[in-house]
């Protein structure tokens, strides 16, 4: 395989463009590098919102620039109309008198014309090619192609002293004989009343028409999030789950391609939840098939240790039985990590139905316990403050709080040392059921408060442990719906305190 910057583009086919893809020109460049920008990490929601609303904002544009230039197109026809009105009645004025024009155009009718200086109106009367009669002198006259309409008038744009203006020429005939002549009346009015006539019904018509596009952009808005809401379930319904959940995702009013990726991810789950219990088995079975050839190594070494006094052969024989002793406890945690993690949502519903007195439960534990502290040099008790009060239920598996119960104590007397005491409580504060377990040892340092919760981690390198102690008891208060939770005491010392929800 070769890096993909170091292949050479093949040759574009022949009529095609070899810069962007086959025959795009700019604008379909412009779509496709909007369609990237739109999908580059953006939400789902946003990118369709956006596909909708660019069309309308495009459609709003050309709508916008056709009303305008209709409505200009409207505004000349109004416009010629007067200016046509204006040529004639000004050709009237003037009167052809045998070879001679006679101009009939009182002041008053000039002022009248002349009045309006926001919106000028020029006038001209000519003889081509180019003798002035009457107005102003700089109105340009029509492109004509050919002889001249008589009795027609030209409409067109100029320009007069900077101004756009919009003219009208009517070429007339005057004379008799050989001696026939042409006139040219034009009149010139600015634009400044199209404009102003253009632009009202431009705003007239585009108001509406961006109340509509509001309106639809709303209705388009509220679509897209009523589309996406079984999306958003689904994303709810994988955000809301446990850690270990694997049970199959339901979604029976999802729409046909939000029902696909459900099936995908249902297989996916199965597929995981089928490698866990692979993996689970397999622990469980290795463990059982561990604990009886560890339990007779661990005998073994114990006899040969009774019965051997030889000093290089014994301190062989208690560093194998130092291992076989480590291996047990090991097998031993794997078992009970392996019971405290459920296979399914089902088995674990069907385990978690006793209701459980933990204050009798620590009684009982603490006692069966006594033995092993008092042979580490660790005292061990019941917190006498709450030892003789009501009980405290909650719904749980027996087994497994057990097992939570002895890996702190476990841990208390392992890592406490000889000299130290190990104290056990129970009490109920508001909804939650509290069992701690404090000792008077080195504690754990804050910055591994957190990871020796993890598999095989160990806050020290003394002892026997294996790193699974406070792992399964993580565990079986998760699965019981209560959290664990650690902090050093003052002067030193370790506090672990599991919390349980109270049975009602």
């Amino acid at each position: 395989m070769f890096p993909l910057q170091n292949r050479r583009p093949a040759a574009p086919p022949p009529g095609q463009s070899g810069s962007f893809g086959r025959g795009t020109g700019p604008f379909g460049r412009a779509v496709l590098q909007a369609a990237a920008w739109l999908g580059a990490g953006r939400s789902l929601h946003r990118q369709l919102l956006l596909w909708l609303l660019l069309p309308q904002l495009v459609l709003w544009i050309a709508g916008a620039f056709v009303t305008y230039n209709v409505a200009a197109r409207y505004a000349n026809r109004a416009i010629d109309a007067s200016l046509s009105q204006a040529t004639r009645a000004l050709a009237r004025q003037v009167k052809p008198v045998g070879n001679g024009l006679f101009i009939d155009f009182p002041r008053a009718a000039q002022d009248i014309i002349e009045a309006d200086p926001d919106d000028r109106v020029y006038y001209m009367v000519s003889t081509p090619p180019g003798r002035f009669i009457l107005g102003s002198r700089h109105l340009p006259p029509p492109v004509v192609q050919g002889p001249p309409r008589l009795g027609e008038p030209y409409f067109y744009d100029s320009v007069v002293d900077g101004l756009p203006i919009r003219q009208a020429g009517m070429f007339l005939a005057y004379g008799d004989g050989n001696e026939r002549q042409l006139m040219l009346v034009q009149i010139a009015r600015s634009r400044t009343s199209r404009d102003e006539l253009a632009r009202a019904i431009l705003v007239d018509t585009v108001l509406p028409l961006s109340g509509l596009i509001l309106a639809m952009t709303m209705i388009v808005w509220a679509g897209i999030r009523a589309g996406l809401a079984p999306l958003a379930r689904l994303r709810a319904m994988v955000e809301d789950r446990a850690p270990n959940d694997l049970a199959p995702l339901r979604l029976d009013a999802a729409p046909p391609e939000l029902r696909s990726l459900v099936k995908a991810l249902n297989e996916l789950l199965s597929a995981v939840h089928e490698s866990v219990a692979a993996q689970r088995r397999f622990v469980n079975d290795a463990a059982h098939q561990l604990r009886t050839p560890l339990a007779g190594l661990k005998s073994q070494t114990e006899i040969a240790l009774d019965e051997n006094h030889d000093p290089a052969l014994r301190s062989r024989l208690e560093r194998v039985h130092q291992s076989a002793v480590r291996s047990a406890h090991l097998v031993n945690q794997l078992l009970s990590l392996a019971r405290a993690e459920p296979e399914s949502q089902q088995s674990q519903l069907a385990a978690l139905a006793q209701r459980i007195d933990l204050r009798e439960m620590a009684r009982e534990v603490t006692a069966e316990w006594v033995p092993r502290a008092l042979q580490a040099q660790v005292d061990l008790g019941l917190d006498e403050a709450h030892a003789g009060g009501e009980p405290v239920l909650v719904k749980g598996h027996g087994l497994l709080l057990r097992e939570a119960l002895q890996n702190l104590i476990d841990n208390a007397i392992r890592y406490a040392g000889p000299g130290c005491e190990v104290t056990v409580d129970v009490d109920a504060r508001g909804p939650m059921a509290v069992i701690a377990v404090s000792d008077t040892g080195p504690g754990i340092p804050p910055e591994m408060q957190k990871v020796v919760f993890e598999r095989f981690v160990r806050a020290t390198h003394e002892g026997t442990g294996c790193g699974l102690g406070l792992a399964i008891v993580r565990s079986i208060a998760e699965r019981h719906g209560g959290t664990v939770t650690l902090g050093n005491l003052s002067p030193r010392g370790l506090r672990v305190q599991m919390q349980l929800p109270l049975s009602a």
